[in-house]
């Protein structure tokens, strides 16, 4: 089965959490999805997605990899995501 490909306009708080979702909820998470109304719709889960474009308008943003740009200001989204690549 393929992949959902998605592309994001506007690298935001929601999408901060979208993005560590997709991480956070990959693999054994999945067992236990505490904060997930629905952890497989179809045969997809959240593992499933993946982000191939990601567009903002914002210099602290563009030019940025989506994982540095989703924690770059002003978001200020919960960190949640542990296991998701911190920028340094």
């Amino acid at each position: 089965m393929s992949k959902i490909k998605i592309a994001i306009v506007g690298v935001g708080n929601c999408v901060s959490s979208l993005v560590q979702g997709i991480h956070h909820y990959t693999g054994d998470k999945l067992e236990n999805p505490i904060g997930l109304m629905h952890s497989e719709i179809g045969d997809y889960n959240p593992g499933d997605i993946e982000v191939v474009a990601a567009f903002d308008i914002d210099a602290r943003k563009v030019g940025r990899d989506l994982h540095e740009a989703i924690f770059a200001d002003p978001n200020c989204t919960t960190v949640f995501a542990v296991t998701f690549p911190l920028p340094a």
